[in-house]
């Protein structure tokens, strides 16, 4: 339990650093191959999607490969779905890193995070390497809504008017039903500490 505390103290910590990214960024010292997005309108879409909804199924293509579809965890995993808006972008490119850093968190809440954007899939493959902490690839599968273009993110109700989707989350149980949504403002991080409680919420 002190060593989880420990870590989930380590965690908090590097996300704290990453929320502060935009600054460095700014300042230079954060990636250079990145594409500054500048301030953006903090929401831009209405879901009608609500907490006691099944969640809509998809199948979209991984950047790993094949097929993944939402239903091929459902009633096996708890399921996280993080919707970003563009790869090669500042806050994407830390909100990520941040998450697979913290896989614990969701092996102990027997958790799957499901990764989507609109990028396509060589996009994907690209920026995926660049900001994996281990082996090149990040521990939970990225799935690509490029095809037909936002497809899902409209089906989630986040797909905003510039083509690309909202930066949301929604926590699914093991019986496939939403119980947790953030739809967060697009310019900022949501917080890694909410995020596991929310996914302890599910248990």
């Amino acid at each position: 339990m002190l060593r989880k505390t420990l870590l989930y103290g380590i965690l908090y910590g590097i996300s704290t650093f990453f929320f502060c990214s935009d600054a460095l960024y700014a300042e230079g010292v954060a990636p250079k191959n990145i594409y500054p997005m500048g301030k953006l309108k903090p929401r831009d879409s209405e879901t009608m999607l609500k907490v006691g909804d099944k969640a809509p199924d998809f199948t979209l293509p991984a950047v790993d490969g094949g097929n993944v579809s939402l239903s091929q965890y459902v009633g096996k995993k708890n399921i996280v779905i993080s919707f970003v808006p563009a790869a090669w972008t500042p806050v994407c490119t830390f909100q990520w890193p941040v998450y697979d850093l913290a896989k614990d968190i969701f092996d102990d809440n027997d958790a799957i995070l499901l990764g989507i954007t609109v990028d396509n899939i060589p996009t994907l493959y690209a920026w995926t390497k660049t900001i994996a902490n281990n082996e090149d690839r990040l521990w939970f599968p990225v799935l690509s809504d490029f095809y037909p273009h936002g497809q899902v993110s409209n089906k989630y109700g986040v797909l905003r008017s510039e083509g690309f989707s909202e930066r949301a989350l929604f926590f699914i149980d093991k019986e496939g039903v939403i119980r947790f949504i953030d739809i967060h403002d697009i310019n900022e991080r949501p917080p890694l500490m909410e995020l596991r409680e929310a996914l302890e919420a599910l248990k």
